[in-house]
């Protein structure tokens, strides 16, 4: 691999990275010669997805995690820097979400989505900024939503973590711009995934609305954030800092 794309000699950690849009993350930036440590609770998915990132000629492995608990983070950030001797991408793409009206959200549910989307991107970033800092290129990518933009009922907590994710982004891409550190979010769209097979099953309307409003008519793929992971994680993004790119097939644009 030559080129700006060239990822060859980086690190990159991915949270949530067994499958899903984690996953298809952590495939983008494997073929084009980054080592990627997975970060999971499951270590029968963390497996497989080690498996599938070997076969594409990465060196990857795997860490359970907690991504909730600040010492589970920082033992996962040394972690990936003992096994595979530097870190410079984190992709900060582990979540939750527990569908509920506002008026009937437990204070307990708010907590922990909350703390899995979002304060667990402020943990692993916080654990990784001297790594990134001292590779002379580090990479942030967090994950946000089309919920960053716009709400749905049954959603206060995870629209709210979501959105939270932006205005993180943007305030460490100014912190850490003298480092040489640029930080971006990706917002998905609707994307077939395990998580959203769950929602169509619970919400028998979804699928043809999602069809209806999506310009490009189609349910997004986990193998449309391999180019976009790519990309940010590139010298080729060495001037993009602080953006939030809906992934998203024109749903957001669409009136």
């Amino acid at each position: 691999m030559s080129g700006m794309f060239d990822l060859g000699g980086r690190v990159a950690l991915v949270t949530g990275g067994n499958g899903g849009i984690g996953l298809g993350l952590a495939r983008g930036m494997a073929r084009c010669g980054a080592a990627v440590m997975v970060a999971g609770r499951n270590a029968a998915k963390n497996a497989a997805a080690v498996a599938e990132l070997s076969a594409l000629g990465a060196r990857a492995e795997a860490v359970e995690a907690d991504v909730t608990d600040p010492d589970s983070v920082a033992a996962m950030v040394a972690r990936t820097v003992e096994r595979l001797g530097r870190l410079d991408i984190l992709v900060n793409n582990a979540g939750t979400n527990i569908r509920r009206r506002p008026e009937e959200y437990r204070l307990e549910d708010w907590r922990t989505v909350l703390d899995t989307n979002l304060t667990s991107a402020m943990l692993a970033a916080r654990a990784a900024y001297p790594h990134l800092k001292a590779g002379g290129h580090g990479r942030v990518i967090n994950i946000g939503s089309m919920l960053s933009i716009f709400g749905l009922p049954f959603h206060i907590a995870y629209g709210a973590s979501k959105g939270g994710i932006v205005q993180m982004t943007r305030s460490l891409a100014v912190a850490w711009a003298p480092d040489g550190i640029t930080v971006n979010a990706l917002l998905p769209g609707w994307i077939d995934t395990e998580l959203t097979r769950k929602a169509r099953e619970d919400m028998p309307a979804l699928n043809a609305n999602v069809l209806a409003r999506t310009p490009m008519g189609r349910w997004g793929d986990p193998r449309d954030f391999e180019g976009i992971a790519a990309f940010l994680a590139s010298d080729a993004a060495a001037f993009v800092t602080g953006t939030a790119i809906p992934v998203d097939g024109g749903f957001s644009v669409q009136g």
